[in-house]
């Protein structure tokens, strides 16, 4: 089997079957990644570790277009795939329990009783990442890939090209702006 350079490589250049030999190199990575992240922030019920990685790799497919040089990178990518994947699915789930494309209803507060906090705080959290992607976009990826992406400070490190210490700078910044952020909503 091929490193994951040499795929991503040959990726770019067009070859069908590159990203499948991809996703089968790293998809021991790619599920440990999405298990950390949904048992991490409880997102279990929302959806599953193998569902999770596999709607990554189809938007993956879907989109063609995988500008990654190194497997760091692809997995910060990847991992933005992925948080791309958990909001979809609690807009969802949210849209589901309010009554979807269901005709109009009398109001009943159980409903909006039952609705759990986690798909709230998927949401809200978006929210304020995408106001953070807007001021502040290495701050926002440094989150994307920390708590979406589960990664490690070293490898987020090596996927900006910056150094670790910028790395837990941005980190601690970027908690405070959201931290305001969500006080706000």
């Amino acid at each position: 089997m091929q490193n994951v350079s040499t795929l991503l490589t040959a990726k770019a250049s067009g070859a069908r079957d590159a990203a499948d030999q991809l996703f089968e190199l790293l998809y021991g990575e790619l599920r440990s990644i999405a298990s950390a992240q949904l048992h991490r922030n409880d997102y279990r019920g929302l959806i599953h570790t193998t569902t999770l990685v596999h709607e990554s790799y189809l938007r993956l497919l879907k989109s063609g277009e995988v500008r990654a040089e190194d497997e760091g990178q692809f997995l910060a990518y990847a991992s933005h795939v992925m948080r791309s994947v958990i909001v979809d699915t609690a807009r969802r789930h949210m849209a589901s329990k309010r009554g979807g494309n269901k005709p109009d209803l009398t109001l009943d507060t159980d409903i909006a009783d039952s609705l759990t906090a986690s798909d709230e705080q998927i949401i809200k959290l978006h929210e304020a990442l995408e106001e953070l992607m807007v001021l502040e976009p290495r701050l926002a990826q440094v989150v994307e890939m920390r708590y979406f992406g589960g990664l490690q400070e070293e490898e987020i490190a090596g996927a900006m090209a910056v150094s670790i210490r910028t790395v837990q700078r941005d980190w601690e910044k970027a908690r405070m702006l959201l931290a305001v952020a969500l006080k706000a909503q």
